[in-house]
């Protein structure tokens, strides 16, 4: 019998969406964190199954959706998701009736 592990994907919410990373597929190579142009991004004190730092969100706030994290990454262990335009608008929504 195999063991099935299920990959655990962190998601942080930005601005304009979310910022999403699958540790386990991460090799290190930094590229994310190196080439943000707003330093968001930062290599967790963690390892991954590969024994790397992959990368986390350290400041969310100043992230701009860019998307060149996903864009450079070898990977693909780190992307962005924007709302859609319905979820979006009930997001509003939701923060006006708060």
């Amino acid at each position: 019998m195999t063991a099935h592990r299920t990959r655990e994907i962190k998601r942080w919410k930005v601005p304009k969406g979310r910022v999403c990373v699958q540790d386990d597929l991460c090799k290190g190579c930094g590229f994310c964190i190196d080439f943000c142009p707003k330093d968001v991004l930062s290599a967790a004190s963690h390892y991954n199954v590969k024994g790397y730092h992959p990368p986390e969100l350290v400041d969310p706030e100043e992230c701009i959706m860019c998307r060149f994290c996903e864009l450079i990454c070898p990977d693909f262990a780190i992307w962005t998701e924007q709302p859609d335009q319905e979820g979006q608008e009930q997001e509003e929504e939701d923060q006006d009736a708060g």
